[in-house]
């Protein structure tokens, strides 16, 4: 996860949600609960469909625990982290890390190899290498060289130690960065806590990684809307989305222009350097909004996106 998101905002769309926790009357009996709060680098949503006030703010409070709880786990910028502590010790042999954590490692790791590698969760030096939120200047060509085209996901390695979950790498050039997944999976857990609550109506949005469960406030599918990458002051287009996950990823919110080309946040793990694109996003619908956010990471850039994610993920579809 990035300190400042990576993902285009997503709006949803027909005026729903003008004013925050605000609920409104639908039909004299349901009505709309939605919360905004500060969680992994960006801004999340979650509103709720329902008739009892009560219960539709218990299960927010229960989504937003499950995004704190895996920004706590996975977040690669805290040092107290399930994250942070495989990066600093893990070339030094086996870092126990959650059952959770390690779930989310596995899923990375068939996604890479699903992916032949455009989807790399280890390139956490290049991504720190590539600061373009701070960066004017792209780095000295040596250091990305460094790391370029090295399938670095194949030396993180996960095993089990007295019958709990541990991870090592085999080269310490890796340092992992869930970035691409740990979003989607994050929303994936405040959804299920919905459920468990006895939701079937509503939303979570975790800076573009989004989920819509059942029917809007109006009966009608969720309408997403998703920024013109041209000009993302602008809503290019608006997709109705029911009991699907959704993520984008874009190249105009965050980066640099330098020598007559724009730099921007999302690498190429071949060259080692942001794609070349200028203007560009990527958004894709899956059943899993951990898919969802593996897909739009590993196939922005590709020539053609749909092709490439039917072969890695029939279930999933670029919208």
């Amino acid at each position: 996860m990035s300190r400042i998101d990576r993902r285009t905002f997503l709006a949803l769309g027909a005026g729903a949600f003008a004013v925050a926790m605000t609920p409104f009357a639908l039909g004299g009996r349901r009505r709309l609960f939605r919360r905004t709060i500060p969680v992994m680098g960006t801004i999340a949503e979650v509103a709720v469909v329902h008739d009892d006030a009560t219960l539709a703010q218990q299960a927010m409070d229960a989504a937003f625990a499950e995004l704190r709880a895996v920004d706590a786990a996975m977040s690669r910028f805290s040092a107290a982290s399930d994250v942070g502590r495989l990066n600093a010790l893990g070339a030094g042999g086996p870092v126990p890390v959650s059952p959770e954590t390690a779930r989310v490692l596995e899923e990375a790791l068939r996604w890479a190899r699903a992916t032949d590698g455009r989807f790399d969760p280890c390139l956490g030096l290049a991504t720190g290498l590539w600061d373009v939120n701070r960066r004017q200047a792209p780095p000295a060509a040596e250091a990305v060289g460094r790391l370029a085209g090295r399938r670095l996901y194949r030396a993180l390695e996960l095993d089990t130690w007295r019958g709990s979950p541990v991870a090592c790498f085999a080269d310490r050039d890796v340092a992992v960065d869930l970035g691409g997944i740990a979003k989607g999976h994050a929303v994936d857990r405040a959804v299920a806590a919905l459920r468990a609550q006895g939701i079937d109506r509503a939303f979570v949005n975790a800076g573009g990684d989004l989920y819509a469960m059942g029917a809007s406030e109006d009966h009608d599918p969720w309408q997403v809307g998703i920024q013109l990458a041209s000009d993302p002051s602008r809503i290019g287009r608006v997709i109705a989305v029911e009991d699907a996950a959704v993520a984008t990823s874009g190249d105009y919110l965050q980066g640099f222009r330098f020598g007559g080309r724009r730099y921007h946040h999302i690498l190429d793990p071949v060259s080692g350097e942001p794609w070349r694109t200028d203007g560009k996003s990527l958004t894709i619908v899956a059943d899993r909004c951990i898919d969802a956010d593996a897909a739009a990471t590993a196939f922005f850039g590709a020539s053609d996106p749909g092709a490439a994610l039917r072969r890695a993920e029939p279930r999933a579809r670029v919208a």
